[in-house]
C-alpha cells in the first residue's frame, strides 16, 4: 500500500487534488483506493491535511495517515509552521511546490525530495482564484513524476471525471508541464 499525505491550505483544493488522485490511480488499475479528508476548524488559508491511500487489494481504512511514504506539499511556507516530516517515513518521497531545487531544501531526515514550480505553472495556465495561482492539479502531474504510480493517462482520466471542458484541458496541460518539470533527488 502507497499512503500518501497531502498538506496545503484552506482554499487550495487539497481535498479535490486527494480525490482526483484516488480517481486516476483506480483507472490506472489500483483496485483499493481511498481518500480521506480533514474536516474541522479550517478556514480559507489555515493549514489542512487530506489523505489517499492506492493499494493492488482492496483497502479498508478511510481515516487520516499517520505516517505517509509520500508527502505532498502545496505551500512551501508550511514547511517553517507545520512539522510536515513528523509525517513523512524515513526514506519516503516529499514533493514541495518551490521554485528551489531539492539540492536546495534541507531536511535533517532520509528521504527522496521532488521540486515544482506549480504556482508558476498555474499562472502560465490562468489556473488562479482571488488572484492566486491554484496548485492541487498541478501537484498531481509532480506526484505522477516523482513517484511513477500512476501515468499521465490515467492522470487525465482522473481529472475529466471531475472537470469539465476547457477548465479540464487547462488542468490537464499544467498537470503536464508539472510532470516535465520535476525535479528529482533521491535519498541516500
Amino acid at each position: 500500500m502507497h499512503e500518501v499525505i497531502w498538506h496545503g491550505r484552506g482554499g487550495q483544493g487539497v481535498v479535490i487534488a486527494a480525490q482526483i488522485l484516488a480517481e486516476a490511480a483506480y483507472i490506472q488499475g489500483f483496485r483499493g483506493v481511498t481518500s480521506a479528508p480533514t474536516f474541522g476548524p479550517e478556514r480559507r488559508g489555515a493549514p489542512l491535511t487530506a489523505s489517499t491511500r492506492i493499494s493492488s487489494a482492496p483497502v479498508r481504512m478511510v481515516s487520516q495517515i499517520e505516517h505517509a511514504d509520500i508527502s505532498i506539499v502545496l505551500d512551501s511556507s508550511l514547511l517553517s509552521a507545520v512539522n510536515i516530516m513528523v509525517t513523512l517515513k524515513e526514506g519516503g518521497l516529499i514533493i514541495v511546490n518551490t521554485p528551489l531545487k531539492p539540492d536546495e531544501l534541507n531536511f535533517d531526515v532520509k528521504i527522496s525530495i521532488a521540486t515544482v514550480d506549480a504556482g508558476n505553472i498555474a499562472l502560465k495556465h490562468h489556473l488562479v482564484r482571488e488572484g492566486k495561482p491554484i496548485v492541487n492539479t498541478t501537484m498531481l502531474g509532480a506526484f505522477a513524476r516523482a513517484s511513477n504510480l500512476v501515468s499521465l493517462d490515467a492522470m487525465e482520466k482522473g481529472l475529466k471525471g471531475r472537470l469539465s471542458g476547457a477548465v479540464s484541458s487547462a488542468n490537464f496541460a499544467a498537470l503536464r508541464d508539472a510532470f516535465e518539470q520535476t525535479l528529482i533527488k533521491a535519498a541516500k
